[in-house]
């Protein structure tokens, strides 16, 4: 299963050099302010998100909190263009 790779002085041609555009790790990690509070949800709420985050692979509260993002912005949005 092993091939022999044979390298060769082959030109490519015209090569351009660019910078790094790419974050550096320390900028890929997003922190944003969060609050804890206490919320009382139905069971069947709860259990929608658990099954869903399961599916998924992530957490329920994490798609909570993203739904609820979500509905903020949409609504924030709407306020600001009256």
């Amino acid at each position: 299963m092993n091939k022999t790779v044979k390298y060769t002085e082959k030109e490519f041609g015209d090569i351009k050099i660019i910078q790094d555009f790419l974050p550096s790790p320390e900028d890929l990690i997003f922190k944003e302010e969060n609050v804890k509070v206490t919320i009382s949800l139905t069971k069947e709420s709860v259990n929608f998100f658990k099954t869903e985050a399961k599916k998924h692979h992530t957490q329920y509260q994490k798609m909570i909190r993203n739904l609820l993002d979500a509905y903020a912005e949409n609504h924030n949005h709407k306020l600001e263009n009256l």
